[in-house]
């Protein structure tokens, strides 16, 4: 016992607790980078981003004995992020509602129509002449929460389908047809996003003319 009389923790009684410690720093810390990544693509907002990340490293160092060793520890965090993220937003009421009855082959076939209709309109070659980041990172933030972590964890993250689906907690069918449904709507919000910018409008301007000559 301490002089205060609480019981003192011997070295072999610390032990563990020093191994647990380093393997969560070796196995879980170490992929923070990409947490941060990931929760800044969920909040779009520095602050609320290191606030998510903060939540999550508590909740999966509180959580670590669940964590089976030879697991994916950053499938692991992403899972207990995109948790954290949507408990947030439930508490705010801000969360929406998401249809998932959509194909993934309807949503595919109606981007190539998207497509080809920008191409009869002259807007083919758009994206080569506009910065593409800060139109995406719009269009990311303006999509629903569901359909951007579909988009965040399968075409930025690379993980695949399966995996996606672990991390998100939904069926392997309902990620396809989300990412499927969201890359539709990004493609629609980066056309408008070109026209806003008044490139479009140049673009017909320029065509007419080289027409009359």
């Amino acid at each position: 016992m301490t002089e205060e009389g609480t019981p003192s923790v011997t070295p072999a009684q610390a032990a563990p607790n020093l191994g647990r410690d380093a393997r969560f720093e070796r196995e879980v810390l170490s992929c923070l980078p990409d947490l941060s990544r990931f929760a800044r693509s969920l909040t779009h907002d520095a602050t609320d981003a290191d606030d998510l990340v903060q939540e999550s490293c508590l909740l999966a160092y509180r959580g670590y004995h669940t964590f089976r060793q030879g697991d994916d520890a950053r499938r692991w965090l992403f899972r207990i992020c995109r948790n954290s993220f949507f408990r947030q937003r439930s508490r705010a009421s801000r969360f929406e509602p998401i249809d998932d009855a959509g194909d993934p082959a309807a949503e595919s076939l109606a981007m190539a129509y998207g497509h080809l209709a920008a191409v009869q309109r002259g807007e083919g070659d758009l994206f080569d002449r506009i910065d593409v980041g800060p139109a995406i990172n719009r269009a990311l933030r303006e999509l629903p929460s569901s359909f951007r972590v579909a988009v965040v964890l399968v075409d930025m993250e690379e993980l695949s389908y399966e995996e996606a689906a672990v991390v998100a907690g939904v069926p392997v069918g309902t990620i396809r047809s989300r990412l499927f449904r969201a890359r539709r709507l990004l493609q629609d919000k980066l056309f408008a996003h070109a026209r806003d910018a008044g490139i479009y409008p140049a673009t017909c301007a320029t065509k007419k003319t080289a027409d009359n000559q």
